[in-house]
């Protein structure tokens, strides 16, 4: 009880941001998260809903608890919060009216959807919010995904024409460690295979960013045989993946486990940066099955971790040179949660989470502008406004 009182005092004395958790059993969780977040009129809120959750009972809840407000969101692989590392919960982050101004859509069939007329919602949304409030001058987007549609990629590519300058950042709906079933939330709607996007205008400055722990070695790889619609890996360097994965780690396919993925992943070379690839399973052929795009022909990396904690300090730091951000906003990798665990520094990401005002959800992978990317602390911060 004593965490979450901190948690509410920390929601009162935000200056703009409002944020919110609760139980998922407790009754009526959306009330009381109204209750928390307080009487001010928000734009827009954000839900975080634990898979314990009845998400069908709590959409029909929305309309009569937040009204006018704007409300997306997803359910998750666990939440984020000044708790920390939490499962079970509903964590709420509310908008400001007075600061803030958004747009929201739904993709309702991610299998075929019309890319045209999704850029064409996105550019008309953009110029009505700039025409409303010409003098706030920051924007950031904000896309949910159902994480067990392997379909984040094609989205998020055909979105990039509708980006202009305006950056995005998202993560991939999640289901405990389970992978069941994912969904999306679009005010009172419940949503598989789809996707939700905010578009957000704001007085306030925001700096969205995107950051892993992790650099790669020497230790390449060939797909040689794959199915790239289900992001299924059947052949490394023209060996059965899983016993070729773990011949390269020097184990076998036996012993290869959710922590094993998340403490060696693999990473694909795009330019000058490395993106992780990460694995979610072996399934039951010995085939590898990742968590993103993979395609014969495709060259990888093992990579090994720097320290996860120095690695998001130093990240979370970078983000208050000009100020300390009055929230963040995160998506984070549900293996980078897998590894804090196995590792047992939960209680030094707790005190980040405090330090830097971080709510979130952990995820099936996050979205940054038009990639689909694994194993990252991706996110928004969000500062006072200047003057």
């Amino acid at each position: 009880m004593q965490d979450t009182e901190t948690v509410q005092a920390a929601t009162r004395d935000a200056r703009i941001v409002r944020t919110a958790i609760v139980p998922h059993d407790v009754a009526d969780p959306l009330r009381v998260l109204k209750d928390q977040l307080g009487p001010d009129p928000l734009e827009i809120v954000f839900l975080f809903v634990s898979p314990k959750t009845s998400i069908h009972a709590l959409a029909r809840r929305v309309p009569a608890v937040f009204g006018d407000s704007q409300v997306i969101g997803c359910t998750t692989a666990g939440e984020l919060s000044q708790l920390g590392y939490s499962d079970g919960m509903i964590l709420a982050m509310g908008l400001p009216r007075d600061s803030f101004c958004a747009r929201t859509l739904a993709v309702g069939n991610l299998s075929d959807f019309d890319g045209q007329r999704l850029i064409d919602s996105m550019i008309q949304s953009r110029h009505a919010m700039q025409r409303e409030h010409p003098t706030w001058p920051h924007e950031f987007n904000f896309v949910l995904i159902d994480g067990l549609s392997t379909l984040e990629d094609a989205l998020t590519a055909e979105m990039a024409a509708g980006l202009g300058p305006v950056p995005l950042f998202g993560g991939s709906a999640g289901d405990a460690d389970r992978f069941g079933e994912t969904f999306v939330l679009h005010g009172d709607r419940v949503l598989s295979n789809a996707a939700v996007l905010a578009q957000v205008r704001t007085r306030c400055r925001v700096k969205v960013f995107n950051t892993d722990h992790f650099t790669p070695t020497e230790q390449r790889m060939v797909v040689t045989h794959a199915s790239p619609a289900q992001r299924v890996v059947h052949e490394i360097n023209a060996e059965p993946a899983a016993r070729e994965y773990a011949r390269l780690l020097k184990t076998t396919p036996d012993q290869l486990t959710t922590f094993t993925f998340a403490a060696h992943p693999l990473v694909v070379r795009l330019g000058d940066q490395h993106h992780v690839r990460a694995i979610q399973q072996v399934d039951e052929n010995g085939d590898l099955v990742f968590f993103s795009a993979i395609d014969e022909g495709l060259v990888l990396s093992l990579a090994e971790p720097m320290n996860m904690i120095a690695h998001m300090e130093d990240a979370l730091a970078e983000l208050c040179e000009a100020g300390p951000p009055d929230a963040i906003l995160a998506c984070e990798c549900l293996f980078r949660r897998v590894e804090a665990e196995q590792t047992q520094i939960t209680g030094d990401i707790k005190k980040l989470l405090q330090k830097y005002k971080v709510a979130g959800f952990s995820t099936y992978g996050e979205q940054v502008n038009s990639m689909h990317v694994n194993q990252t602390l991706t996110g928004v911060a969000i500062y006072p406004p200047d003057g």
